[in-house]
């Protein structure tokens, strides 16, 4: 029975008291076969243009003085956001990316990094950051404030987008889905179709958020250099 409306993303599942609903986070891996890693497949074709097209992408996003590998670190953000979304819509999968203790456990530690390297390597970079060129005198002190709220704010941000995301479109159809029973059955072919379209509106909210987060962490990158 489900006590509440958000009780559909609480962590139940245990084995020996031991809850194992964060297995999720590594099912995409468990799942893939081991084949996959030895003979280019088509899926392994996919997969490898797909990464190459996000390589040459982010490497334009962090410019000429990002170091050489570094876009593989925001192209594993991606792959790692995308198996969590994508395992998220499998019946009764723990959806791990719903839950602000992972989204912001990906995107605080980046931001940190971030901002670590960026006020040690390049001081007088960020300070110019904190007010835009072309501000007018009296302006500044209120620019420094609010370009420094923004920059503090951003994990935060980039957290709650994702989760937001995934929350709204599981709980529509969780929502839909428990009426079924209590439907005619002219009512409940329209409620399966219109399930069905939601799953593929959520497949593709899934790529995109997935995308968007590893795209702004990039700019986030870019800017610091």
């Amino acid at each position: 029975m489900m006590t509440n409306l958000f009780s559909v993303f609480d962590p139940s599942t245990s084995v020996f008291s031991l809850s194992i609903n964060w297995m999720s986070t590594f099912i995409g891996i468990m799942m893939l076969p081991m084949m996959f890693w030895l003979i280019p497949t088509r899926m392994f074709i996919l997969w490898n243009m797909i990464i190459k097209t996000l390589h040459n992408e982010f490497k334009i996003l962090l410019g000429t003085n990002s170091m050489n590998g570094s876009t593989f670190m925001f192209i594993s953000v991606f792959s790692l956001i995308l198996f969590n979304n994508f395992m998220g819509l499998f019946p009764y999968i723990f959806t791990s990316t719903s839950h602000l203790s992972f989204t912001l456990t990906l995107s605080l530690p980046l931001w940190i990094s971030f901002m670590i390297y960026g006020w040690v390597n390049n001081t007088q970079h960020m300070f110019a950051h904190l007010v835009p060129q072309g501000t007018p005198a009296v302006l500044m002190p209120f620019m420094v404030c609010i370009e420094t709220i923004s920059n503090l704010i951003r994990p935060g941000t980039l957290a709650v987008r994702l989760a937001a995301n995934m929350i709204a479109g599981h709980l529509l159809m969780t929502l839909l889905g428990g009426t079924g029973s209590s439907v005619s059955y002219t009512i409940l072919s329209l409620l399966i179709v219109t399930q069905i379209l939601l799953l593929t509106l959520e497949s593709a909210v899934s790529i995109i958020q997935s995308y968007v987060f590893a795209v702004l962490s990039t700019l986030y990158s870019s800017e610091v250099n």
